[in-house]
């Protein structure tokens, strides 16, 4: 499959064009991970009745040198937000699973790698509170909304990405 990067990519061509090859095809599998994010906060807003945060969105706008208030509901700048964050953690896995995370390991890490993500921004523009002011069970939902974005990405990735660049240097001698 032409599409995916091999052992044989990475013997041609070198470390670095492997790398950017990985993040491309990450990038894809983000885009995957938003749109099963996206979905599954659907479902459980349908479910639980709770009410669609905006907090992404007005953070996005924050970066962007606007002020938005606490009412404002930016729909297209949340989902922008949302999808440019998946992409970036996307390429970010791309470049993982090529070094050899792989599996439920870089789910793990990509699930904590959003949650990190999220707060740092939404807390650093004061777009939103840290996670011990939230209401009770909303960390709950969080973790299982970035869980969801990261299996999905992890399925895209692992088919497009082999761990071609995974080294067994060190592993006895840390």
């Amino acid at each position: 499959m032409p599409w995916v990067i091999t052992s044989s990519d990475a013997d041609r061509r070198g470390r670095g064009p492997v790398l950017a090859a990985a993040a491309g095809r990450g990038l894809l599998g983000g885009l995957a991970g938003a749109a099963a994010m996206t979905a599954s906060q659907r479902l459980e807003r349908a479910v639980t009745g709770r009410r669609a945060s905006h907090v992404p969105g007005r953070t996005l706008l924050l970066l962007a040198g606007r002020s938005p208030g606490e009412d404002d509901q930016p729909g297209a700048a949340t989902l922008t937000m949302v999808v440019a964050t998946s992409a970036a953690l996307g390429a970010l896995r791309g470049v993982w699973r090529a070094s050899g995370l792989v599996r439920v390991r870089a789910d793990v890490a990509q699930t904590l790698a959003r949650i990190i993500v999220d707060q740092t921004l939404e807390n650093a523009t004061g777009a939103g509170a840290p996670p011990r002011a939230w209401r009770g069970g909303e960390g709950v939902v969080e973790v299982l909304h970035a869980a969801v974005a990261a299996v999905a990405t992890g399925a895209v990735v692992e088919r497009l990405v082999e761990p071609v660049l995974e080294s067994r240097r060190g592993a006895a001698s840390h």
